[in-house]
């Protein structure tokens, strides 16, 4: 078990496991757009939501690695994960009307 817990401990397979879970999140919307017209995603969309997913993994990690317990360690994570969703949806749908709007 220790060795296991060395190998996940290298930031090289750290960032490795982040940009898969990216690729893995951004294959829904690239395999959706094989079966319907409603998902319509150019280039600059998935590489948007990739740098959105990615910076938000290297943040989440970067917190779980300073913060060892605590409250405060909860609450920055759940505003970290607020933002990429309250981001993710501006973009979107356009909830605020800002200029970054998606409708």
């Amino acid at each position: 078990m220790k060795n296991l817990q060395s190998t996940f401990s290298s930031p090289t397979t750290r960032i490795a496991i982040i940009l898969g879970v990216a690729a893995l999140i951004l294959s829904i919307p690239l395999i959706a757009m094989q079966f319907t017209t409603e998902v319509k995603w150019d280039l600059t969309d998935f590489m948007v939501a990739g740098a959105l997913l990615f910076s938000t993994g290297l943040a989440i990690e970067l917190v779980i690695r300073n913060l060892k317990t605590g409250t405060l360690r909860t609450i920055i994570l759940v505003v970290i994960l607020l933002a990429l969703f309250l981001i993710w949806a501006e973009l979107a749908v356009g909830i605020f009307g800002t200029p970054f709007e998606g409708s």
